[in-house]
């Protein structure tokens, strides 16, 4: 059980807010994943906030930090960019590389030039036309480079692929008016036409300038090598880490602000969509560049084809972005506002029913952090203690078996029809990714042995049921949570526990990997994705074990034991390393090594590729 804030809870009511937009991660929360308002808290939250007018004013900035969560995940983890970081990328692949990229910006040097012809401003002029000058620039660097290898750039005829073909023609077709989103001006009659168009073009422009800056940056940690052995790429990931080329983004990026002033929401809402669509064309182009040597991403490729993949999961804050006992307990309230409508039905009346739950998750945060401390070991582990870790969460599995009895004993859940458990499922906003992770991944049984497992401590599996069948996967995925129990079809306030603490949630997660392996014919690989403390043991046993988001309680406990915390894709660096030394890349469980991630993005890059 996670029991929730009932000073957050009171925030939330009505019941409408809790699915209209994603509840905060950062306060109110309480058990495995609470974090503490104070004043730091506070001041960030007004930082946070300001920030955000900032964004709202700042098209380029809005347009970043949505495909800085998505699509620029999936080509950071691409197995080219990969490769590119670990050192071990052929020289054949970046040669092609190099070549299709020589193709592209001389199509993104004519975009510029059409660009400039259809600015009105002198100063815009000019800053596109030094933007131009950077791009030749960096066509000289690829010569050089193309040179290097005995290829002369004049003499070589390159053949675009079908994925640098796509981007080409969508930057000179935007560039000459031919926007697919309905607000292209048509026949370019008035000079605001044409400064529309100039704002078109650099929209679709700027994508390709901030990825690039970002992966520059994201590649320059891998340049700290031994004197004696330089990256090999260390050429190309000084250019675009360089502040030469962030000055180059930054400019476009305030050039595409300006240019955005005078438009239209509708406009900028064109301006938006184009973006986006140069991100996924840019993204693309990284997934043509194919490698010879093995990739250890995406992981279902780099598996061997028979050996059968089993993905598990958490569901409360993992999945989802409120967590499921403030949905229940806000139905029960709810529900009891009604009884109090209808007179003479049984039922506690809305106050009680609220007093109820706040004396419920005061008492369970006060405990829940007493029992935190008491767990810890008085020194931190110098090594991983697996042993030591599971000892300790017996005390936690203790006290939420008494949490769980004491929501029972209160009668909080009682009378709650299910329909209305069914109905709040069915809306329950899911983590940004998740949902389009899970319907590729139930796709992909169709071509492959793989099972899914969502493991929780959910009071009611019908929600979380409820949830998966709105998004068409429910009948591809296996729910193991408790269950009401009904009369009718209201709850009579019991619940069926069938896992309730991390020693029942790893019990059922060691039953289903057995049945797994009695099943594989080729042997398998498990990868548990969860957020909390409850999901410890679980995500160390796993082979692959992924923490999302950034539960401070979960680190606390998980390095006291020895647990290592690793970004994920640093992580996935060093494995494509040992390929590159044709080691065998040690994915075990019980390695003492977690992988985090921000997103549901980068699980899906490194899981299934884009």
């Amino acid at each position: 059980m996670r029991l929730f804030s009932p000073s957050l809870l009171n925030r939330i009511a009505p019941f409408d807010f809790l699915f209209s937009r994603p509840c905060p991660r950062s306060r109110g929360f309480i058990g495995s994943n609470r974090l503490f308002l104070s004043d730091s808290s506070i001041r960030s939250e007004k930082s946070a906030k300001d920030m955000a007018v900032a964004e709202e004013a700042s098209p380029s900035r809005r347009f970043w930090n949505e495909a800085k969560k998505k699509e620029a995940n999936f080509a950071i983890l691409s197995p080219f960019v990969v490769a590119l970081a670990s050192g071990g990328l052929e020289t054949a692949t970046f040669k092609n590389y190099i070549q299709q990229d020589v193709y592209f910006l001389k199509a993104f040097a004519r975009a510029y030039e059409m660009a400039e012809d259809c600015a009105d401003d002198d100063d815009d002029k000019a800053t596109i036309s030094k933007l131009k000058n950077a791009i030749v620039d960096e066509l000289k660097m690829h010569n050089s480079t193309l040179l290097g290898w005995g290829v002369d750039p004049a003499k070589e005829t390159t053949v675009a692929n079908p994925a640098t073909t796509r981007y080409c023609d969508f930057l000179i077709a935007t560039a000459s008016g031919k926007v697919d989103y309905g607000k292209g001006p048509g026949k370019i009659a008035t000079p605001f036409e044409m400064t529309k168009i100039a704002a078109y073009t650099v929209g679709a422009m700027t994508p390709c300038m901030r990825l690039y800056a970002h992966l520059g940056k994201e590649l320059k940690i891998f340049l700290e090598r031994e004197e004696n052995d330089p990256h090999p790429h260390k050429k190309w990931i000084d250019t675009y880490s360089s502040k030469d080329f962030e000055d180059s983004a930054r400019q476009i990026e305030e050039l595409l602000d300006k240019l955005s002033i005078s438009l239209t929401g509708e406009e900028l809402d064109v301006i938006g969509k184009l973006y986006q669509r140069a991100m996924k064309l840019e993204v693309d182009f990284f997934y043509a560049q194919r490698r010879i040597y093995p990739s250890v991403v995406p992981l279902v490729q780099y598996l061997k084809p028979k050996s059968k993949l089993v993905i598990f999961s958490d569901f409360d804050l993992t999945c989802t972005t409120v967590d499921s006992s403030a949905i229940l307990a806000e139905i029960a309230i709810l529900t009891a506002q009604k009884t109090d409508l209808s007179v003479g039905e049984p039922g506690n009346s809305s106050g009680d029913a609220r007093a109820s739950w706040n004396d419920l998750s005061s008492l369970y945060t006060e405990e829940y952090e007493q029992c935190i401390e008491k767990l810890l070991p008085s020194e931190k582990a110098k090594e991983f203690q697996f042993e030591g870790l599971h000892k300790g969460l017996k005390l936690l599995s203790e006290f939420e078996r008494g949490a769980n009895a004491r929501v029972v004993d209160s009668g909080l859940l009682k009378g709650i029809n299910v329909e209305d458990i069914k109905k709040a499922g069915e809306r329950l906003i899911l983590q940004d990714g998740c949902r389009n992770f899970f319907q590729n991944l139930v796709n992909l049984k169709q071509e492959r042995d793989l099972d899914v497992h969502i493991l929780s401590y959910c009071w009611c599996a019908d929600l979380i049921r409820s949830a998966f069948s709105s998004v068409g996967c429910l009948d591809h995925l296996s729910i193991h949570s408790n269950e009401f129990s009904y009369e009718e079809s209201l709850s009579t306030g019991e619940i069926s526990i069938n896992m309730e603490s991390p020693l029942d949630k790893v019990e059922k997660f060691k039953s289903l990997l057995t049945s797994a392996s009695s099943t594989a014919m080729s042997g398998h690989k498990s990868v548990y994705i969860g957020d909390s403390v409850g999901d410890l043991l679980c995500l160390l046993l796993a082979d692959i074990g992924i923490v999302v988001g950034s539960s401070t309680s979960l680190r606390k406990v998980g390095e006291s034991f020895g647990v290592s915390f690793v970004p994920l894709f640093p992580g996935v660096v060093e494995k494509q390393r040992q390929v590159d030394r044709d080691e065998m890349p040690v994915w075990r469980g019980l390695s003492g090594v977690l992988y985090t991630v921000s997103s549901w993005s980068e699980i899906h890059a490194f899981i299934l590729g884009s």
